[in-house]
């Protein structure tokens, strides 16, 4: 309860806001400290872990390494495991002999003796019923050598650089089999005194004798998975019985580097006693945390490096630079070996890649640590950022209170992804994006309670106009949204359907009013989705206009996106149609930019949001043209001058009915990065007809227009054509300008 009147009372003081955001640092912090565990932020940990592992990792393969498969070739050509000794033995003398290999690594544990070539039957004999022959026993001794299988084996090893792998019991068990190797020389002393918490081996499953002390190193090949099954780190080293033995991957490692294995500690100050803080191997470092655990630096999925068959080494199918001076680890992918673990990157992965990756990680300095300190970096990191948000946000409207959460969260992602690669360090992310992600969510759910009135107030007015998301907008900064009229630059558009009388002729009153519906509601989307208001359905007509209630710097462009999605839309929506047995629909679109009267306007029974003026009106009058000039869309050149990145083709110089002014009109064809060498050789041709036309140089006007027409059967061809041929016999006057007007709208 006293916790509980404090937060009350500190909320009174400084805010609910800010003091619910302190109440979230504070349980946060306590979870980084370990006072109020939460476990679920644990799972999200590993989550995070895995999500940046599988973003930054490399995802190359290296050459260095290489994998010796004994896969589902192998079996099937070999014979089922366990091979015979005397098999693997001509497999490690090809690696040696043949392919002239470095160091080789056996994720495989050789604990039982091999009894297959019938030795142990002919000694038998040999000792009973057989024992009286001589033949038989000068035979036998002949022959003894190339049947023991083991030895063979075993002397295929010694003095190679081969690493035996073998496992530690880590469950209670204290099954012993095999014989271990030595520990490492600089681990004989015991770290009982340090504050590490070792993996410790209650038995072990290791080679034969014979082969332990054949060959020149072994490590360890148990994996460390954590909770949820997922293997992220292996244990570099596992006590057992008061000594310390290394992992396979640092045992070969440590072959090919030919470098002396050293123990680095630091101090903990707090307890006053020193932790295994990673190992080196000459110039490369390898952190482990606590446990004495590397986390495993996967380079990718499964193929991270190269693989070949087994069978194909024995039977020397591979070229020779294909194994040359590299580390070779023997492993198995054959589903029924049972080597298959659950991994960041793979559900199902080899067990002998995670060697492999590790193996890899050392020799490029890349195994990632999580060393003490990042403790105190996590704990400064939180108690930074959550008093930063708890400060700034309830003093920002949703849309800058927005963009500081995602500006924090992006620099805090840049800073853990920097410290990931190049530093080498994983720093701790849930719990921090957890607390940024609950500040800001506390903030803009008060927030929205308490502006969600005012919000409704804008919906209320702007609703039947503009797309909610807009309504949004405008909430953010209800300052800048005004009813009065007022003046400004805007972009209006018009859209007719052609031919409308003789379709609403053609069908009952069931059937338009559906077709109207699934007419005006996909363009309407359309206007919407491109940031403009629509001012009033016309019967078959829509005006819209973009710039207002929200000004928008790039009216023009949106207007002109909109007309163009109307007539993509069109063409899908009249495949409907046609199914349906309705007639196809052809709609004009006009477009034209200038100064508006924008505002609400009416009488005392009825008011509307809409704009007003002579540049509305010439919007209007260019749609009326579409038809004429056999263009879905036209736009003024105001338009054209405010989006430079579409390719126009000039349609005429026209002076419109009620105007005194004439304006150009263009018809848009395409973006300029995506037209075609043809398509600008056919437009250049056109202006060159359209300067021969205004020069009165008929003859060659006509020509290039009756080319041009050859190419493509384009209405504004027939027309000038048409108009040049009416010229030849009544020339226009001196004052003509190359003005074509308009009698009717």
């Amino acid at each position: 309860m006293s916790l509980l009147t404090n937060i009350r009372a500190i909320s009174q003081k400084i805010g609910v806001r800010p003091a619910l955001g302190m109440a979230i640092i504070l349980l946060m912090l306590m979870h980084v400290a370990g006072v109020f565990p939460l476990s679920f932020i644990d799972k999200l940990e590993q989550f995070s872990y895995d999500a940046r592992l599988n973003l930054l990792m490399p995802k190359t393969v290296d050459k260095r390494i290489v994998i010796v498969d004994i896969d589902e070739k192998s079996l099937k050509e070999q014979g089922q495991w366990p091979w015979s000794r005397n098999k693997l033995a001509m497999l490690v003398n090809q690696l040696f002999e043949t392919y002239q290999i470095n160091t080789l690594g056996f994720d495989v544990v050789f604990a039982e003796k091999d009894e297959s070539s019938g030795l142990r039957n002919l000694e038998w004999l040999q000792q009973n019923d057989l024992k009286n022959d001589a033949q038989f026993t000068a035979a036998f001794k002949a022959l003894k050598p190339s049947l023991d299988y083991d030895g063979a084996f075993a002397n295929s090893l010694k003095n190679r650089k081969v690493v035996l792998g073998y496992y530690f019991l880590l469950n209670g068990n204290t099954q012993q089999v095999g014989e271990l190797p030595m520990p490492p020389a600089f681990i004989a002393h015991s770290f009982d005194s340090t504050g590490n918490e070792f993996k410790e081996g209650t038995g072990f499953g290791a080679n034969l004798s014979l082969l332990q002390q054949s060959a020149i190193y072994a490590g360890h090949i148990n994996p460390s998975p954590d909770e949820d099954g997922i293997t992220r780190k292996v244990p570099m080293l596992i006590k057992y019985a008061d000594n310390y033995y290394a992992s396979l991957a640092m045992a070969v490692a440590q072959i090919y580097l030919q470098a002396p294995l050293q123990a680095k500690e630091q101090i903990d100050v707090a307890n006053a006693y020193p932790i295994l803080e990673m190992f080196r191997l000459g110039s490369r470092r390898v952190p482990v945390d606590k446990e004495v655990q590397a986390l495993i630096p996967y380079r990718g999925q499964q193929g991270s490096f190269t693989y070949v068959s087994a069978t194909d080494v024995l039977n020397n199918k591979l070229e020779l630079n294909t194994l040359k001076d590299k580390i070779v680890l023997v492993g198995t992918t054959a589903a029924g070996l049972l080597d298959l673990r659950a991994t960041p990157v793979q559900a199902a992965y080899p067990g002998v890649e995670i060697h492999a990756n590790l193996v890899s990680g050392i020799l490029d300095n890349n195994i990632k640590a999580r060393p003490a300190y990042i403790l105190g970096a996590e704990f400064a990191l939180i108690l930074l950022v959550g008093l930063l948000l708890t400060i700034k946000l309830p003093a920002l409207n949703p849309l800058k209170a927005t963009l500081l959460t995602l500006t924090v969260l992006t620099v805090v992602l840049t800073l853990i992804a920097i410290c990931w690669v190049y530093a080498n360090l994983v720093l701790p992310l849930a719990a921090l994006l957890l607390m940024i992600g609950l500040i800001y969510f506390v903030n803009m759910s008060y927030g929205f309670f308490v502006e969600s009135r005012g919000k409704r107030q804008l919906a209320g007015i702007f609703g039947q106009y503009v797309p909610p998301e807009l309504v949004a907008e405008m909430a953010e900064n209800p300052e800048k949204i005004s009813l009065v009229g007022e003046s400004r630059e805007m972009t209006v558009l018009f859209s007719d359907i052609r031919g409308f009388t003789r379709i609403a002729e053609g069908l009952d009153p069931k059937q338009l009013t559906q077709l109207m519906s699934e007419f005006l509601t996909p363009l309407t989307q359309v206007i919407h989705s491109n940031r403009g208001t629509i001012d009033k359905y016309m019967g078959d007509a829509i005006m819209a206009f973009w710039g207002a209630p929200l000004r928008d710097n790039n009216h023009a462009a949106h207007a002109l996106e909109a007309a163009l999605q109307m007539q993509a839309s069109l063409s899908q929506m009249n495949e409907k149609f046609i199914a349906k047995g309705w007639p196809k629909i052809e709609v004009g679109v006009g477009l034209n930019t200038g100064n508006m009267v924008v505002g609400n306007m009416g009488s005392s029974f009825r008011m509307a949001y809409t704009v007003m003026g002579d540049a509305v009106n010439l919007g209007s009058r260019v749609e009326g043209l579409t038809k004429f000039y056999g263009a879905p869309i036209i736009v003024t050149e105001f338009v054209k001058a405010q989006t430079p990145d579409m390719l126009y083709r000039e349609l005429d110089l026209v002076r419109v009915k009620g105007k005194d002014n004439a304006v150009r009109i263009f018809e848009p064809m395409i973006a300029k990065k995506q037209a075609t060498e043809l398509i600008l050789s056919e437009l250049n041709h056109y202006h060159e007809a359209l300067d021969c036309y205004r020069k009165q140089d008929w003859k060659k006007a006509e020509k290039h227009f009756l080319s041009l027409q050859q190419i493509e059967n384009h209405p504004i061809y027939a027309i000038y054509i048409q108009r040049i041929q009416a010229f030849k016999r009544t020339p226009p006057d001196e004052n003509w300008g190359g003005i074509y007007h308009f009698e009717t709208k």
